[in-house]
C-alpha cells in the first residue's frame, strides 16, 4: 500500500522547465571589426573610403598640425622650450662677452627656421604636390599632342583620361574628376582641343578651391606648358 502511494506521488510530479532567469550575468559578445566606429577627424584631415584618415588626400600642413606637441603651460608655452630658451640666451651672452674681450666680431644671431607648409623634398607627396604634378603632366602631354592624331593615339589618350578616376591615389579627387569627365567628355581631336579641355577641367577645380581661373587660349597654354614666355626668361 505504501509502495503504491509513493508510485502515485511520483507520477504526479510536474517537471517545470528551467527558468530563463539566471544568477550569472549575461554574456556580451566582444566587438567585431564590422562594428562601425566613428572617428573625429582633426581640422583639415580628410576621411578615406576605408573610414580611416587619408594621408594622400590631405595637405601636408594639416597632417603636420595634428602632430604638434599638445602639452603647454598656463602661459601657452611648452615647459621644455622655456628652459632651452633660457639656456640659449645665456650661451649667446657668453659668446658676445668673449668676442668683445678678444676684440673679434660679434657672432650674428642665427635666423630661426621658418616651418614650410610643403613636405620636404625627400618625403612622399601630399594632396597638393600630387595634384600639381599630375596637372603638369597632363597639360604638358596635351601641349605635345599631335595636331592630327591617329585613331590609335586618340584611343590611347582616351584610355589615359578614363584611367585617372580609377587609379588616382586621392579617392575624393578621383571621384570628383570622374564626375566632371562624365558631364564633359574629353576632346581628343587634336592638341588645340585637348589643351583647352584640360584647361577647363583644371579651372573647374580652381573654382572649387577659390583660386583664379587660367586663360585657356592656345597662346597662354602653350606659353605655360610648351614654349615659355616671349621674354626668354625660361630659355
Amino acid at each position: 500500500m505504501h509502495d503504491l502511494a509513493r508510485l502515485l506521488m511520483a507520477t504526479n510530479v510536474i517537471h517545470h522547465p528551467p527558468s530563463p532567469m539566471s544568477s550569472d550575468p549575461p554574456t556580451i559578445p566582444p566587438p567585431t571589426n564590422d562594428t562601425p566606429v566613428k572617428q573625429k577627424l582633426p581640422p583639415g584631415m580628410v576621411m578615406g573610403p576605408d573610414g580611416k584618415p587619408c594621408k594622400i588626400c590631405t595637405a601636408f600642413r594639416n597632417v603636420r598640425r595634428t602632430k604638434q606637441p599638445g602639452s603647454t603651460t598656463k602661459a601657452g608655452t611648452n615647459p621644455s622650450s622655456n628652459s632651452s630658451s633660457s639656456s640659449s640666451k645665456t650661451a649667446g651672452m657668453a659668446a658676445t662677452m668673449a668676442a668683445l674681450a678678444n676684440g673679434t666680431s660679434i657672432p650674428k644671431k642665427a635666423e630661426p627656421a621658418v616651418p614650410s607648409d610643403q613636405p620636404p623634398a625627400h618625403c612622399p607627396p601630399d594632396v597638393e604636390v600630387l595634384g600639381r604634378s599630375t596637372w603638369t603632366f597632363l597639360h604638358t602631354t596635351a601641349a605635345y599632342y599631335p595636331e592630327k592624331p591617329t585613331p590609335h593615339q586618340r584611343a590611347n589618350m582616351i584610355s589615359l583620361i578614363r584611367a585617372l578616376p580609377l587609379l588616382y591615389p586621392c579617392s575624393n579627387c578621383a571621384l570628383d574628376f570622374g564626375e566632371d569627365v562624365k558631364v564633359n567628355p574629353p576632346d581628343v581631336s587634336g592638341r588645340v582641343g585637348l589643351s583647352r579641355w584640360l584647361c577647363e577641367r583644371h579651372n573647374e577645380v580652381n573654382a572649387k578651391l577659390g583660386k583664379e581661373r587660367f586663360d585657356c587660349s592656345l597662346e597662354k597654354t602653350d606659353e605655360r606648358w610648351k614654349d615659355g614666355p616671349r621674354d626668354g626668361s625660361c630659355d
